[in-house]
């Protein structure tokens, strides 16, 4: 399978996963585990498949220096490798956002702009969510950080 099919593939997984936890998540108890039991494992698994198939031992020295790490991403099974760990990542963010602001009582109307940004540009959704959960909280170091 080529590496546009696998990036195709893996975002397009990723766009249902987040509608289920934009949309569904609020109503459906199980929602956690579709998207950990089953998107985010087989992302997992796409990520170690493609990591093993194609990284060599030596490129470890190339994370230690940007240009380093430029030349890894240079080939598309790397840059796609490197996309799954995103895709899988942002998701993990966004379920934990969910349970968290769950845990703090915090309408899951208020998360679907934290959820989107998570989705889009990961770090700004979780800033956001946690500049929400400061606000409703009063405390920074909330319970199940």
């Amino acid at each position: 399978m080529s590496p546009e099919t696998i990036f195709s593939l893996c975002n397009t997984i990723a766009l249902v996963g987040w509608l289920i936890l934009l949309i569904a998540s609020p109503f459906w108890f199980y929602t956690d585990k579709l998207l950990i039991g089953i998107i985010i494992t087989l992302f997992a698994i796409v990520y170690t498949w493609l990591l093993a198939s194609t990284f060599q031992f030596s490129d470890m020295e190339k994370f230690s220096t940007l240009d380093g790490v430029m030349e890894l991403f240079t080939s598309k099974i790397a840059v796609t490798t490197a996309w799954i760990h995103f895709l899988a990542f942002d998701l993990m963010t966004g379920i934990w956002i969910k349970k968290n602001a769950q845990k703090h009582n915090i309408s899951h109307w208020i998360l679907i702009p934290c959820l989107f940004f998570t989705f889009m540009i990961g770090p700004v959704g979780l800033l956001l969510y946690l500049l929400i959960r400061f606000i409703r909280t009063k405390t920074y170091f909330a319970d199940n950080y």
